[in-house]
């Protein structure tokens, strides 16, 4: 294995942001590639490239056009390296008879995919397979979607199967990436990391055994159960830059799975090694399709936003969870590790020209990567906009967060009250806008009711706590936003984060001109909430939070009509989808939502989300 050369081209290329007289495109190399990009037309070529490893090297490209591109047209590309196109290097990424790959610019944002939560090892199908089959189906360019929104969670960094794990550290391997010495853990650097015995099933055990690593090690990397909602397992979390850019690697291309190796690792345990048995096969599965994910990244436009498992698994759910994980090293590595992953991987694609500071200082390896992360986490530009038609307003609901000042353990506001003046800026004068919150900011009362009594009791992090409304004045000021006079009279909020898919049409009462509001949500991509569970709260919401329901004068939402659309698959009343897959929104030419599915990742028939009859 080791012996054979490495592919020039590791992963990509990806197409990330497209506006009309310029484009960003993401790839890794094995090496530092000359790279040539072929199109019809005049453009300036700007590539920077980013050295993970010895063999390893993230490439972006800026192209600008001389003109701007015409709309609703396949605009086909190539990517030459050595004079060679992709058909050459990747022809994974081709459709059949075609030699290069293709675009659209579409004139609207008529038409989007959005979906959240790709858990490799869930045993579920994965939802991005739906867009390379919606892709092939489409003939003409006007039916192509605008863009693929990823709203979080695109990698579980905090939730990593074995057989992942050892893929991950076979790469690192394979492709040299940087090593990093670690402080305030049992292991001084990466390479005793992966040696050690907990590096597998165990990481909780990194941890020196000290009184005051205690807390840290329950709230932050020790496995929290959480029997209402979710469960939560740490005990692969990932711990170094090398192992989050590997990871990287492989949800994304099929290229790096030539390279590794998949063999039991040494020193299991009989319990880990079935458990390792039982993980390979749902391994192998979403490993076996990614070449139609990469070529549906090599032809659809992405943007994407983290949420908390993109970093760690209830990252910054209050200002006491700040405390724990950000005063000691380790913690505050880690993070900081998967917050660079983030910036390499998602964020410089998004906003290339905002994130061209952070980039700047990204000289790896280095051993100031402490004075990275520092910047890091002190940035606050990673919110974005779109100009299209209508606007796209991508929220960061993690970093700018509204703490509660009463009470440290309750959770925080997901925007605090500058953001939130910024968000109130952006949508002035704009009649309608497309607003990406990773978590729904009108979600499903009854479960919303249950993350409140248990936050109130003290217990914020056994229920993921973290709405929009549990915050009293962030809550208020995102209402507020939405009843000025000013800001748009149509208002799409596309999110992810819960597991299940709806979607609520929004009214504001006693308003003569009251805005209209559609919370769209799709969620997972490839995750699911446990289905017996699901099924009983949403016969209880139903109950329960009825439109008519008195219940409702008690919550923040009494001077709101809230109206659920309903699935067209449902057997009993249900109003929440609970199936892998993606979402897809329609859009009229006033930025209302006409029509809204959730395709179903196993290819059985999409949901339509209908108006009770």
């Amino acid at each position: 294995m080791t012996s054979s050369p490495l592919p020039l081209v590791l992963a990509g290329p990806v197409l990330r942001r497209l506006e009309p007289q310029r484009l960003a495109l993401w790839m890794v190399g094995s090496q530092p590639l000359h790279v040539q990009f072929a199109f019809d037309g005049t453009a300036q070529v700007d590539c920077q490239v980013v050295p993970i490893g010895k063999h390893a090297f993230i490439h972006l490209l800026q192209i600008h056009f001389s003109e701007p591109l015409p709309c609703n047209v396949f605009l086909e590309f190539d990517v030459l390296i050595d004079g060679k196109g992709i058909a050459d290097w990747a022809p994974h990424l081709l459709y059949p008879s075609n030699r290069r790959p293709n675009l659209v610019l579409r004139e609207r944002f008529d038409h989007v995919l959005h979906g959240s939560c790709r858990k490799p090892h869930h045993p579920a199908a994965d939802g991005l397979l739906c867009a390379p089959r919606l892709l092939q189906a489409c003939a003409q360019p006007q039916e192509r979607p605008a863009v693929l929104l990823m709203t979080g969670d695109q990698v579980y960094v905090d939730d990593v199967a074995g057989p992942m794990l050892r893929a991950i550290h076979t790469l690192i391997e394979r492709l040299g990436l940087f090593d990093e010495a670690l402080e305030g853990a049992v292991v001084a650097d990466s390479q005793a990391l992966y040696r050690h015995p907990a590096s597998y099933y165990h990481r909780a055990d990194l941890l020196p055994a000290q009184k005051r690593n205690e807390t840290l090690r329950e709230r932050f990397f020790g496995g929290k159960r959480k029997p209402i909602f979710s469960s939560s397992n740490a005990d692969n979390h990932l711990v170094t830059l090398a192992e989050v850019m590997a990871m990287y690697l492989l949800v994304w291309s099929p290229v790096p799975w030539r390279l590794v190796d998949l063999s039991v690792p040494a020193g299991l345990s009989d319990r880990h090694r079935a458990r390792y048995g039982e993980e390979l096969p749902r391994i192998d599965a979403f490993a076996a399709n990614l070449g139609d994910v990469a070529r549906v990244m090599a032809h659809l436009p992405s943007l994407m936003i983290f949420d908390d498992h993109d970093i760690t698994d209830d990252w910054n759910l209050s200002a006491q969870w700040e405390e724990t994980a950000y005063g000691h090293p380790f913690s505050r590595r880690i993070i900081g590790n998967a917050l660079l992953g983030y910036l390499l991987c998602q964020a410089w694609g998004n906003d290339p020209h905002g994130c061209s500071g952070l980039i700047a200082q990204c000289q790896l390896p280095t051993t100031r990567q402490d004075e990275v992360i520092e910047r890091l986490l002190q940035f606050q530009g990673w919110q974005f906009t779109l100009p299209s038609a209508p606007p796209l307003l991508v929220l960061d609901t993690r970093t700018r967060r509204w703490r509660s000042e009463s009470d440290l353990a309750r959770p925080s506001g997901l925007l605090d009250w500058e953001a939130l003046s910024e968000l109130q800026q952006a949508l002035l004068d704009h009649p309608s806008a497309i607003i990406v919150s990773p978590a729904p900011i009108f979600g499903v009362k009854l479960i919303e009711t249950v993350q409140r009594v248990f936050s109130w009791l003290g217990y914020p992090l056994l229920v993921d706590a973290e709405n929009w409304m549990a915050h009293r004045g962030a809550a208020q000021v995102i209402l507020n936003i939405f009843r000025h006079s000013r800001t748009p009279g149509h208002y799409v909020i596309l999110s992810g984060d819960v597991h299940y898919s709806f979607v609520y049409e929004v009214l504001i009462r006693h308003r003569q001109r009251s805005p209209h509001l559609w919370q769209v949500t799709s969620s997972g991509i490839k995750n699911e909430f446990p289905r017996r569970l699901l099924d009983v709260l949403d016969r209880l919401n139903r109950w329960l939070y009825a439109p008519r329901s008195p219940l409702n004068w008690f919550t923040k939402r009494r001077q709101m009509e809230v109206v659920p659309r309903v699935p067209s698959r449902r057997k009993a009343g249900e109003r929440l989808w609970n199936g892998a897959g993606l979402g897809q929104v329609f859009f009229d030419e006033q930025g209302r939502p006409v029509q809204v599915y959730q395709l179903s990742a196993d290819g059985s028939e999409a949901a339509a989300f209908e108006r009770d009859a």
